[in-house]
């Protein structure tokens, strides 16, 4: 009797648990299903990004960094013209022409939108740019920088640092969509990168404890069954 009680108690356990668990479940599996759906080239928006051509033959100039300490120096090429990508010691950012040496000015809306119609492999229209500063980037560009968004009218948007020039991501419709999936399957819609958060603990082990008690009660079932009283074959008369 004791032994039917318990087992009674931990189906019941089973049950309820099921019911907690199951839209996280069903969130799990439909946002797994959803991003393994798709190569990681084309989520990453890599069959839309323009084919670097090779910087043509000159003799770069130094950039004139003004007494400030550099972390790295990098040549390459803004829309065919190369410039140097300066990363200050301090932490700052600027660019410089790769021919004279000279400082360039921040990148105006115009540069961004002729660097990012260079950069962009698709046949879209730009339909326009817009500035963001470091402190309100959008949740896409998953990095404080100030930027320009470049908007074509296939969804897709290139973000252009502001200060350097360089293209910083390239994101297209379905690229916003898996993120949309990425952040419910670890519950993190706010910023889509917290995989440590409590909620989603919580949850994964409420979803282990579920299934261990219904492993247990598997082998319980089977001997209920076989313990079961056989009913009359047909055509028994008694």
């Amino acid at each position: 009797m004791a032994f039917r009680l318990r087992r009674r108690m931990v189906m019941r356990w089973h049950v309820w648990l099921g019911w907690l668990i199951g839209v996280p479940l069903l969130l799990w599996t439909a946002s797994g299903l959803f991003m393994a759906s798709f190569p990681i080239d084309t989520i990453r928006g890599e069959h839309l990004k323009a084919e670097t051509l090779a910087l043509p033959a000159i003799r770069p100039v130094a950039p004139m960094l003004q007494g400030r300490a550099v972390q790295t120096l990098t040549l390459a090429q803004q829309a065919g013209q190369p410039v140097w990508l300066i990363d200050y010691a301090d932490g700052g950012k600027s660019r410089a022409d790769a021919r004279s040496g000279r400082l360039l000015p921040m990148v105006s809306a115009r540069e961004a939108g002729g660097i990012a119609r260079s950069a962009f492999a698709g046949d879209a229209r730009l339909i326009g740019v817009t500035r963001f500063s470091a402190d309100a980037a959008p949740l896409e560009l998953r990095r404080p920088r100030p930027s320009w968004q470049a908007r074509f009218d296939d969804g897709t948007h290139l973000y252009v640092d502001a200060e350097t020039g360089a293209v910083l991501a390239t994101r297209s419709a379905l690229w916003r969509v898996f993120d949309f999936m990425w952040g419910l399957h670890i519950m993190d819609l706010q910023t889509r990168e917290d995989t440590n958060h409590p909620i989603l603990i919580g949850f994964a082990a409420l979803a282990v404890v579920s299934i261990l008690i219904g492993i247990m009660l598997l082998p319980l079932r089977r001997t209920k069954g076989r313990s079961a009283p056989q009913g009359l074959k047909p055509g028994n008369k008694g």
